[in-house]
């Protein structure tokens, strides 16, 4: 299976984060799929990536020539390393390789891409699972947020059934195995 994932790539982050991203790298390797995801070395990016190479797993960085450019920015040691012109090329690259997106924490471009994917889904685009990992609580105020906009009607009823949240990696991948159908 082939996992999107989004999160941070801003350094210097909690360590819970950090841990978090860890342990979902080693658990996307331990169950042998492979890492799609936007190709940094730092951050959450680069933990989630050298995790799971560390556990032996396959990993698909997806980087602009923009960023790629940045000295220290692209995780090279990618097993497939694709530089895209533009951003929008490079979310749709990662849009079309996915069987499913896991959301780890971050900020204004990892909530970006979890909106985009979560309205193609509400929208009947794809029907890919969305999986929140809400390390620590770090998206409740979030769904708080999300629940607010159904109870005032800018949110259609039963939108926000169409993620799972959850707190810990490793249930986030158990999760997007269940509703994932294997390829035939």
């Amino acid at each position: 299976m082939h996992l999107t994932v989004y999160c941070a790539s801003s350094r210097d982050l909690p360590l819970r984060y950090t841990f978090a991203a860890t342990r979902l790298g080693d658990a996307i390797a331990r169950h042998g799929h492979t890492l799609v995801y936007g190709g940094g070395a730092t951050g959450l990016m680069g933990t989630v990536a050298r995790a799971v190479h560390q556990g032996g797993g396959r990993v698909v960085g997806i980087i602009p020539e923009a960023l790629k450019a940045r000295e220290g920015v692209a995780y090279d040691a990618c097993d497939e390393l694709i530089v895209t012109d533009t951003m929008a090329e490079r979310k749709r690259l990662m849009f079309t390789r996915a069987d499913a997106f896991l959301v780890l924490p971050g900020g204004i471009g990892t909530l970006e891409e979890f909106f985009e994917v979560l309205t193609l889904r509400v929208l009947g685009y794809h029907d890919k699972p969305i999986v929140l990992v809400s390390t620590d609580g770090f998206y409740r105020d979030l769904v708080a947020f999300l629940d607010r906009l159904e109870r005032e009607g800018f949110v259609r009823a039963g939108d926000q059934t169409r993620f799972l949240i959850v707190e810990d990696p490793e249930e986030a991948l158990v999760a997007v195995e269940a509703l994932v159908e294997p390829p035939s």
